[in-house]
């Protein structure tokens, strides 16, 4: 499959003009094509929600476009609650799944009516005494199965690896004391697997926690409300994949839920999702341009982004397409390692990567990055977060967060005396 991308090379300039680069740009009418799609797809569950893990990208102006759509928040931490707050998603609109949490976090979720999702059992007594000695009518608790989780082409992911969730035992204990603490309607959540491209994960995760919530409503009579299936619906990086069918993963899990729940007197449930790569990863991209080339050992591209932009290549190996804009349709003749600026040897975006001749001046775009792109951002060698723009759905670029400046980084510094010189 060629990947193309929503900026030609035209407008990707006209941008550049007013902003410059390294900047990254997301794709309105894609956003909200996908939010229809995944709302499209399971519209046969009347409580269908989609918690958008703000994790991917905290951004109020995209939150707001997808909130549009009925999606509410997946928080982990109080800036994000905070931010959810902020854009007008509160109450059960917030899924608080967080892990090692602090107890303001805790007491900030409770006041705001997020739905707390626990994720050890040892959380409870800490959870209710930082609620003020009460927890909430409704909560949900993190499922770790352990072992090893497969789907039939294989080892998708470790679960038992994993430091989130509950072990089966733990899961029917926390639901008893739960109830005994006054909780009185229940959710169960599960991640087993990421980036999965495959439209069978959804529905053979959902098969096991149907499982799990048959036996835990028949031995504990817990009211079971909603099961959550999380995210680990993945996007296809890589031009030789398959991408996922959101329409066909929301019959895969309809076909389960009718098999399974639907019998055992419990058709009633909810299905929440929280997605955040698969809602927003193929929207967005990092624009770049190529400043520096050089001729040693290989062959290098040098761009002005770097990792401090798009962390994952460096951190975990991934991969992420580029395009050379202008030159699309040229052979790929030309093998580079493209590369940014940092003192680190793994600031780099593509290794060995068969692109067509790049000249100093070209712009690239690195797809995919509009999840887990901006939002892992760091500041290291003192470098500067980028800005990000929206296309619009009327064709319009419009800046949603300004690049950071020298005066942003320098500005917990105040308590020095040279702060006054360093802005």
């Amino acid at each position: 499959m060629k990947k193309t991308t929503f900026v030609t090379k035209e407008l990707a300039e006209k941008i550049a003009s007013e902003y410059p680069t390294p900047f990254y740009l997301y794709d309105e009418a894609g956003i909200r094509a996908n939010a229809k799609a995944v709302k499209e797809a399971f519209a046969w569950n009347p409580g269908f929600k989609e918690y958008f893990a703000v994790k991917a990208n905290p951004n109020p102006f995209l939150m707001n476009i997808m909130h549009e759509y009925g999606i509410g928040s997946d928080c982990s931490s109080m800036t994000e609650l905070m931010l959810s707050d902020a854009c007008g998603i509160t109450g059960t609109e917030i899924m608080f799944s967080s892990n090692e949490t602090p107890a303001e976090e805790y007491a900030y979720a409770c006041k705001l009516g997020a739905i707390i999702n626990l994720d050890d059992i040892t959380h409870i007594d800490f959870c209710e005494k930082a609620c003020g000695g009460k927890l909430p009518e409704t909560m949900s608790c993190r499922f770790n199965p352990g072992g090893k989780f497969m789907l039939s082409n294989g080892i998708m992911d470790d679960p038992g690896d994993a430091k989130y969730g509950m072990t089966r035992d733990q899961m029917f204990e926390a639901y008893r004391t739960l109830m005994d603490k006054g909780v009185k309607h229940f959710g169960i959540h599960a991640f087993l697997a990421s980036n999965t491209v495959t439209n069978d994960y959804y529905a053979q995760l959902a098969g096991q926690l149907f499982d799990l919530a048959i036996e835990l409503h028949r031995e504990t009579g817990a009211d079971i409300r909603f099961i959550n299936l999380s995210g680990g619906v993945g996007v296809a990086y890589s031009p030789d994949q398959t991408p996922n069918d959101i329409t066909a993963i929301g019959e895969g899990v309809h076909r389960v839920y009718d098999e399974k729940l639907v019998p055992a007197g419990m058709g009633d449930i909810a299905i929440y999702t929280e997605m955040g790569r698969f809602m927003m990863a193929e929207y967005g991209v990092l624009v770049t341009r190529a400043i520096h080339e050089k001729h040693t050992y290989k062959e290098y591209i040098g761009v002005d982004a770097c990792a401090v932009n798009l962390m994952r290549p460096a951190m975990y190996g991934s991969y992420h397409h580029i395009t050379v804009l202008g030159k699309e349709d040229a052979p790929c003749d030309h093998v580079y390692d493209v590369v940014g600026s940092l003192c680190e040897n793994n600031d780099k975006f593509a290794i060995d990567r068969s692109l067509p001749e790049i000249e100093t001046g070209d712009l690239l775009v690195i797809h995919d990055a509009g999840a887990h792109g901006y939002s892992m951002g760091y500041n290291y060698n003192g470098k500067l977060k980028c800005a990000e723009i929206l296309l619009g759905s009327d064709g319009e670029a419009k800046l949603i967060r300004r690049a950071e400046t020298p005066a942003d980084y320098f500005s917990t510094l105040d308590c020095f005396d040279i702060y006054d010189k360093l802005k």
